[in-house]
This record gives structure tokens, sequence and C-alpha cells, in this order.
């Protein structure tokens, strides 16, 4: 998982803006979930790094189709 001191080391492409760690909440199939991300402070654009992506959100993907 990435820290606050990571997130604030990437800025949003966007906007220019630091990135804060946010509660952002996913949608998949008839769930959702609430998970601490960085994201721009101006706009609400979520940095989702690709351990992430390919790791945990895959896994959790993977868990929630089998139901």
């Amino acid at each position: 998982m990435i820290t606050l001191e990571e997130a604030q080391q990437w800025t949003c492409d966007a906007c220019g803006k630091p990135l804060v760690m946010r509660e952002v909440e996913f949608y998949y199939l008839n769930g959702s979930f609430h998970v601490n991300l960085p994201a721009c402070p101006e706009c609400g654009l979520v940095f989702i790094n690709e351990a992430l992506a390919t790791g945990k959100m895959a896994e959790v993907e993977g868990i929630l189709e089998d139901k």
C-alpha cells in the first residue's frame, strides 16, 4: 500500500497539485468497498499503482467473481 509520504511525491497530471490520501469507494459487480488511496485534492483523480492494480485488486476481483 502507498504511504502518505509516497503519495505526496506524486502530482496530478491534470491539476499539478500534490496528491493526498483520501478514502475512495470502489464499485464492482453488486458490491462496494472503501480504500485509502492517493487522490488529487482538486479534481479527485485517483492514483492506483501497478502493484495494487495487478495484485490486490485483481485478487479481490477474482474472489467477487467466484461468488
